[in-house]
């Protein structure tokens, strides 16, 4: 009687494999890349300086959108605003603020109507020149005078300005205003007129009335020493340098609460 075919098991390999390729079950683990401790001490110097770059470059990028769109710091050089703000004072001035937002004794930082200003001196290096304008664009150096001035606004659209009462003091729409925030021993001004402010434009003053040339000083001028509001950069809030000058510039508005409307 014939015997039945002897049935065999046979392993079913992946195409390619061998019975002398071993499952990557089994094969063996290449033994792990050991390293000394001058190439770790290189390893770990690399990863910290790309992280450190990564963080300079994100924090330059905010510094520059925050500067260019909320908050914008500001460097005094000029006395016309004593006691308020001092020579050297650092400001940071809200660029959020609207037109419509601006209200009388605010101190408002804005740009050079025309002839307000003398002409800039170049700088003598063009090397200090960009370096300074770079760090400046991007918000790690304050912006200095410029083509920029800072006073206090002291009469809005429609108001009728003038000098002065019987007690020297400035009226706005027919009333008298006593001002705290004036230098002491400064008279509200020495100077006579009777303005009424255009529509989009304000009167400003700065709070050493007699070493500032605001907008008295340009009556005579095309303009007539009217700032237009789309010139106004935006609000000074706070003094944040030097640190025992730190003082909050919000309170000058309180003085005008009795000013009726024009």
């Amino acid at each position: 009687m014939a015997s039945e075919p002897r049935i065999t098991r046979r392993t079913i390999r992946p195409r390619g494999e061998t019975e002398d390729t071993m499952p990557p079950s089994i094969e063996p683990k290449k033994p792990a890349k050991h390293l000394s401790p001058r190439a770790i001490a290189q390893e770990s110097f690399g990863t910290w300086l790309k992280e450190t770059a990564l963080i300079v470059v994100i924090a330059l990028v905010l510094s520059f959108l925050v500067k260019t769109f909320l908050v914008q710091a500001f460097f005094i050089p000029s006395a016309s605003m004593q006691d308020t703000l001092r020579i050297g004072d650092r400001i940071l001035v809200n660029k959020t603020v609207g037109s419509d937002d601006i209200s009388r004794g605010d101190v408002v930082v804005f740009k050079d109507p025309g002839g307000w200003l003398p002409p800039m001196m170049e700088e003598a290096s063009t090397i200090k020149r960009f370096g300074k304008d770079a760090l400046t664009a991007i918000g790690i150096l304050p912006a200095d005078a410029g083509e920029h001035l800072i006073k206090r606004v002291i009469g809005l659209p429609g108001d009728t300005v003038e000098c002065c009462d019987a007690q020297g003091r400035i009226k706005v729409n027919g009333e008298s205003i006593d001002e705290p925030y004036l230098k002491p021993g400064v008279s509200p001004s020495d100077i006579e007129f009777s303005v009424k402010v255009p529509d989009g434009s304000v009167w400003l003053m700065g709070d050493n009335r007699s070493n500032s040339r605001d907008s008295r000083a340009h009556i005579g001028l095309p303009g007539g020493g009217f700032v237009s509001l789309d010139h106004v950069l935006g609000r000074a809030f706070v003094i944040m340098w030097p640190y025992d000058h730190w003082t909050s510039l919000g309170h000058g508005s309180k003085a005008f609460d009795n000013v009726p409307a024009p």
